[in-house]
């Protein structure tokens, strides 16, 4: 699951998150490379809203306007890594999408991967749902240590298509871990919920779904558990379809990991999600980090 470019499991989507980051600006003219996670600085996407982006569509007309353009140049140490994010999350497998600044000369290929707004990566304006489904997808791919965690996304699309996923994709990624939703391109907020039981002894690199107190995961917003928020229009599937929060109701997005990306304070090993302490919680671990 750690090659240089974006990874499946079986047929399913277990994804790194490490595979959605911008090119090496150095490699014009070369596909993505993985060697960065999508840190929460970098949903500040708000300028695609203005820039025309979400009114011309994720193909060539989109991507070659004067403010796409100028938004890209102005937020160049971001702007990579994001649109490498907004186009594996919208755009089909098996598709790309390119980019050369007029700036800095610099070609950028963007391979997409899940497909969740259909109409929006052939050029459509993006709908609500679009910009709801590829939203949460963002958020579920976001960690605020920019580490490379491999995770299991499973949801629907924009058109209500399931995510594939097999039974190997749910064997290997065995520990149900959050929920995600929102609209990060109308400032309405995303949104985290567990999907899990968690206590404060445990900890995770994937910290920004499953934290039981504020953290620092802005503009992610961790309220509580899915089961108080989400719903499955199937009880069978492994997956929330639909999450209501301030009397509005979203798509969802469901991610699961390895039970390697979960510690617990008195397993012995002084993870850097732990800090030492004389109490017996990640924040303050004398079992594992010392007093």
């Amino acid at each position: 699951m750690t090659g240089a470019l974006f990874a499946l499991v079986g047929c399913g989507r277990a994804m790194p998150e490490d595979a959605m980051m911008g090119a090496d600006p150095a490699s014009v003219g070369q596909a993505q490379h993985v060697d960065n996670g999508l840190t929460v600085n970098g949903l500040t996407v708000n300028g695609l809203t203005v820039n025309g982006l979400t009114v011309n569509g994720l193909t060539v007309n989109g991507l070659s306007t004067q403010g796409f353009n100028e938004w890209f140049n102005q937020n160049a140490d971001t702007a990579p890594m994001v649109m490498a994010y907004i186009v594996k999350c919208s755009v089909p497998e098996g598709q790309t999408r390119t980019f050369q600044s007029t700036t800095t000369g610099v070609k950028y290929t963007w391979p997409g991967a899940l497909g969740l707004a259909p109409g929006w990566a052939a050029g459509k304006a993006a709908t609500v749902a679009e910009q709801q489904a590829v939203s949460a997808c963002l958020a579920a791919h976001a960690n605020k240590y920019g580490l490379h965690i491999a995770l299991s996304v499973l949801g629907r699309t924009a058109d209500g298509a399931a995510i594939p996923y097999s039974a190997e994709e749910l064997s290997q990624f065995s520990a149900k871990e959050a929920c995600f939703f929102g609209n990060l391109f109308t400032n309405e907020g995303l949104f985290a919920a567990r999907d899990r039981d968690f206590s404060a002894a445990e900890s995770t690199t994937r910290a920004c779904g499953l934290s039981l107190t504020a953290d620092a995961c802005a503009p992610i917003t961790n309220i509580g558990s899915c089961s108080q928020f989400c719903t499955k229009a199937d009880p069978s599937q492994p997956y929330y379809t639909h999450c209501t929060y301030n009397g509005k109701t979203y798509p969802a997005i469901t991610t699961r990991v390895q039970p390697t990306e979960l510690f617990r304070c008195g397993d012995g090993v002084c993870q850097f999600t732990e800090h030492a302490g004389p109490g017996a919680t990640a924040e303050s671990c004398r079992a594992d980090c010392g007093a």
